[in-house]
Order: structure tokens, then sequence, then C-alpha cells
């Protein structure tokens, strides 16, 4: 399928901003959709005429469905979804003071990280209905954004957990609905990667948490992902698989 114009949520920063470098540096243009600030702003002028700065909270319905459609008028057709826009917030389901886990905190990574990664690739799917089929009928193809804490999950880890393994488990139902359409469904589950997540940590976490992969022992590199998004946007026997890029790690409980 030949990519001209793909939207990248989460765009900003970290494996986001990775793919959208990819992206332009392939020749196509890229709405980032993310929220309003200085990041945003960059990623934008650095790849000028490029990238389209979206700014939208994907919690907020009214502005993801403006900003879909300014990005889709702007690309003139999208070829390529990619759905990196999350957050990590961690609490133990009963804390060392005997309090419960904090219900907002829960609800509100469920909120941005599966409600608004389904949202998105909703309304990015009727979008690309109307796009002219490829020889394999082909009209788009949707990347989602997991990671091994779906099937890993660590102390304090319920909430995120659970928001990457709903992400995980609508991959096949999503890739089997947009199957009349012509639009293919994959999710890619990240390993530790070195993404801004990990900027406050000290240099000897960051140490232990490389040696816990099984090899190369390493944290994963923003690129790995987007060369990982690039090669799914390229490989159209890729579909319905949710893809452990992680270097072989289990995470231990803590």
């Amino acid at each position: 399928m030949q990519i001209s114009g793909a939207l990248v949520t989460g765009g900003a920063s970290g494996l986001g901003r990775a793919t959208v470098d990819s992206l332009v540096a392939r020749g196509c243009k890229v709405a980032v959709l993310d929220l309003p600030g200085e990041k945003l702003d960059a990623v934008a002028e650095v790849h000028g005429g490029s990238v389209l700065a979206v700014p939208a909270d994907v919690t907020d319905d009214a502005a993801v469905e403006s900003g879909v459609t300014t990005a889709a008028e702007w690309l003139g057709s999208v070829q390529l979804g990619v759905l990196c826009a999350g957050i990590v917030l961690g609490a133990r389901t009963v804390g060392r003071d005997g309090g419960a886990h904090p219900m907002g905190m829960f609800r509100k990574v469920l909120d941005i990280n599966v409600s608004g990664t389904f949202h998105v690739a909703s309304l990015l799917a009727s979008v690309m209905s109307g796009n002219e089929p490829d020889e394999d009928g082909q009209r788009g193809c949707l990347v989602m954004t997991a990671s091994v804490a779906a099937f890993d999950g660590q102390i304090g880890q319920a909430a995120y957990s659970a928001s990457k393994g709903a992400i995980a488990a609508m991959t096949l139902p999503i890739a089997r609905d947009l199957s009349a359409i012509g639009v293919r469904v994959c999710t890619i589950a990240p390993g530790v990667v070195e993404t801004p997540i990990y900027d406050q940590l000290a240099p000897e976490v960051l140490q232990a948490l490389a040696t816990q992969q099984l090899f190369p022992k390493r944290l994963g590199r923003p690129a790995e992902y987007a060369a990982l998004v690039n090669h799914i946007a390229d490989n159209a026997f890729l579909n319905g698989e949710v893809i452990r890029l992680d270097a072989g790690t289990r995470l231990p409980p803590k």
C-alpha cells in the first residue's frame, strides 16, 4: 500500500515522535494529534510543511472528532493511523497505608489509553473507508500501542495493565470489523523503551532495567518501534496481531 498520509496520536514525543520522524523521512505527510504545548509546536516546526499540528486531548470527543476531520482534509488521503497517546500511572490495589486504589486514577488511565485509542481508531477507519483500494482491496492500516504490561503486569500496574490488556484484546475484533472495508489492524506491545517516561529515573535504575532484557541487554529505542510501524504498514499479510517488541523480556513482579 502506498502511504502518502498518516495520523499519529501522541506524536509530539517518545514513540510517537520517532514514528513521525520516520514517516516524514519516507515522504509522508503526517498529522500529529497531541496535547497543545511546546512539544507539539516543535515537531511541526522541525518538519515544516510535512507535518500538521492538531492540538487535542483524546478524552475530549468533540476535539478529537474535529481534529481528525481537520487532519483528513489537510492530508487529502489517510492510509495509516498510529495510536501512541497514553499515560502511565501506578498505585497498588491496596496501598501501604491500607487505603484502596483511587478510582479516579483508574478511570483516567482507561479513558485515555483505551477509550482514546478506540475513538481515534474508529474515526480514522471511517475516513479510510473512502480510500481507493489497492490490488488486495486494502484501504488503510491502523497500528495501536499496548505494552508488555498487558501480559506481565507488575506491582502497582493494575490500571495500566488493564488498559493495555484491553488494547491487545480489542485488536482482533477491530481487525475483524474492519476487514469488510479493507483496513488492517495490528498492535505493538513494547517493552522498556527509552522515552520521556524514564527521564526522571537515576542512571543506576535505568541500568537495572536494561539488565532485565533477555538480549540485547539494553533499553529499547523509539526508532525500533517506528521501524516496526513501517514494516506493519508495508506488509499486507500482517493483520489482527499483537507483536511484542521487548528483547525477549518477561517482566518480574517489580
